[in-house]
């Protein structure tokens, strides 16, 4: 057998080798060409896996060591028989991290000392989502929370509000849906110039989900008109060519690296690891960690920013914007609050 893996996939490399030809790639370099004779493909969320890719080839096999699978043409693969995989929820507790460790370098710099003076209005309560909303709720902030599909399937188990009170009430909003395009809980431009205008007092405007979830020109027009105090943007429309004037203008600018712990990372790679061996029926080692898929238990704030410090991130990004994925790909991977 031959996997093709792509390079920069963490806690992988000499794994797989007992069973397969294993060729690691950079994601430029992962073609039709390089895996028409590839049984197994891992990438991250610039490879492309759609026809153009795998047409020809002879894989079985996708797997995505990231949340996400919007970079994967599901229909073609379903069609080809082509089994797909990804990460749910494996980087959760590092992106809450950054969130509320981003809230609280605001709150510093802003001279907020009680937490209880903010409510923070959380769009998307999945894995990441739910995670912010305990520890936020733990901490003192007071919570708002939006998931149109949660409060269907869980009917009254599910204590949401429409995105209209959001918008109307929450000091600070953080984006935490997946990306789709289509269907009534589409999130294109999710955050677009019709929800800005909404905005009453939002002091800051955070997307760690997916860049295209907040549309480029409503937040600038939002920083301009003050309907957005401050934003944080870790997950960028177009990226890795970054909009410069949002980047100007973020408070907290980073380069999709919101998850990006040594924790989340080894989490990834072993729901992968696992998802190779049962279909390929082999007995690869799986990458293991002892913290806590939900994250800590209890947190506190300070704990929190004593963890990671955004800021650090940000004054790299900013002097260096045309690095975006050479920061990204070799950014030095972070511990989760404890």
């Amino acid at each position: 057998m031959k996997f093709v893996i792509e390079n920069h996939i963490p806690y992988i490399k000499g794994v797989l080798e007992p069973y397969a030809t294993v060729e690691y790639l950079p994601y430029q370099d992962i073609t039709a060409g390089a895996v028409a004779d590839a049984d197994a493909l891992v990438v991250r969320t610039r490879t492309r896996c759609d026809a153009a890719l795998l047409d020809g080839s002879r894989c079985t096999f996708v797997g995505s060591a990231t949340i996400g699978t919007d970079h994967i043409d599901l229909d073609y693969c379903r069609s080809r028989g082509i089994a797909v995989h990804n990460a749910p929820g494996c980087n959760a507790p590092a992106v809450a991290q950054y969130v509320l460790a981003t809230v609280g370098r605001l709150m510093l710099r802003d001279g907020i000392e009680d937490p209880r003076h903010i409510t923070i209005g959380i769009v998307g309560v999945g894995h990441v989502g739910s995670i912010i909303a305990r520890w936020a709720t733990g901490t003192g902030f007071k919570v708002l929370l939006n998931d149109p599909p949660r409060q269907r399937a869980e009917k009254g188990g599910f204590h949401g509000v429409e995105l209209e009170e959001i918008a109307r009430e929450a000091d600070i909003i953080t984006f935490h849906t997946p990306f789709t395009r289509d269907g009534s809980d589409a999130t294109w431009h999710l955050c677009d110039k019709e929800f800005v205008n909404k905005l009453q007092h939002c002091r800051l405007l955070i997307n760690s989900a997916r860049g295209p979830i907040a549309d480029t020109a409503a937040l600038l027009d939002g920083l301009q008109t003050g309907k957005i105090g401050d934003v944080a943007i870790d997950c960028w429309e177009n990226e890795p060519c970054i909009d410069l004037q949002l980047l100007e203008r973020a408070f907290i600018a980073t380069p999709h690296i919101a998850g990006y712990s040594q924790e989340g990372k080894i989490r990834g790679t072993a729901m992968i690891v696992e998802a190779l061996n049962r279909h390929f029926g082999i007995n690869a080692e799986v990458p293991q960690t002892t913290a806590p898929a939900k994250g800590a238990a209890k947190v506190t704030l300070g704990r929190i920013m004593e963890s990671y410090d955004p800021l650090a991130d940000t004054a790299r990004l900013k002097s260096c914007p045309e690095q975006f994925e050479q920061q990204r790909n070799g950014y030095d991977l972070r511990h989760e609050v404890e």
